[in-house]
């Protein structure tokens, strides 16, 4: 497990934010295809918090894309990067992810946050922050629709509807599961909708979430559950060690 600090530089107010995503912003590519479903690897990532502690666990779990088993993994913890501020949630878990990713032993192919990319109120959400930063192709699968409308998809897996702010589309409402409320997935780097589409659906054989992140969610949890335990001992012998007073 990798321990992370906040870096240099990085941006301390809501307004710093907001800048660094106006400048990133015009770098995300979205007219590339992207790695084909069932070829090489196919990575997942994501992040578990404890507030209390201000501690921030991230995992990347890699599978090959065309069985779904385990390549590697690999885990980052730190110290809570950002206050919460909807809309800005990338600044507090990018450098965990990122040192998660850094830890791989393999590529990572193509890369599934549990999130969004263009389906967010500034058009760049986590997957397209991490896909700018890393240079890698990254889109989103998230479990709700944030702020944005969709219809009716259909009952039957594989039947999609767009995801809407105001008339624009900014990712797919997709059933993975007969009957079962669907996943929302975006574009966010170098990976067409229609090609991250096509990978949702292959990384859901059996779940409505996708394999990657499934098992990225596991072990992010039991990182968390780790690294405080860790902290929490240690406060315990600080404690003891303390010299009495008189």
């Amino acid at each position: 497990m990798t321990t992370v600090g906040v870096p240099a530089g990085w941006p301390a107010t809501e307004e710093e934010a907001r800048a660094v995503q106006d400048e990133l912003r015009g770098r995300v590519v979205l007219d590339e295809r992207g790695p084909e479903p069932g070829t090489g690897h196919v990575t997942g990532v994501d992040v578990a918090y404890d507030d209390g502690l201000d501690l921030v666990a991230a995992a990347a779990v890699v599978l090959d894309a065309a069985t779904l088993e385990v390549v590697a993994e690999a885990t980052a913890v730190g110290r809570v990067s950002f206050p919460y501020v909807p809309g800005l949630l990338a600044f507090r878990e990018i450098p965990t992810v990122r040192a998660a990713l850094e830890r791989l032993p393999c590529p990572p192919g193509v890369v599934v946050c549990d999130g969004y990319g263009l389906a967010h109120p500034r058009r760049f959400g986590l997957a397209s922050h991490l896909g700018v930063l890393t240079g890698l192709p990254v889109f989103g699968v998230a479990k709700n629709p944030f702020t944005f409308t969709y219809g009716d998809p259909g009952r039957e897996r594989g039947r999609c509807a767009p995801l809407l702010a105001g008339s624009e589309e900014v990712g797919r409402a997709l059933r993975t599961r007969d009957g079962v409320k669907p996943v929302f997935v975006s574009a966010g780097h170098r990976v067409s909708l229609d090609n991250a589409l096509a990978h949702t659906l292959a990384l859901t054989p059996h779940y409505r979430l996708p394999e990657t992140t499934r098992r990225a969610d596991a072990l992010c949890r039991r990182a968390l559950r780790e690294a405080a335990r860790g902290v929490a001992g240690g406060a315990r012998e600080a404690t003891t060690r303390q010299a009495p007073t008189s």
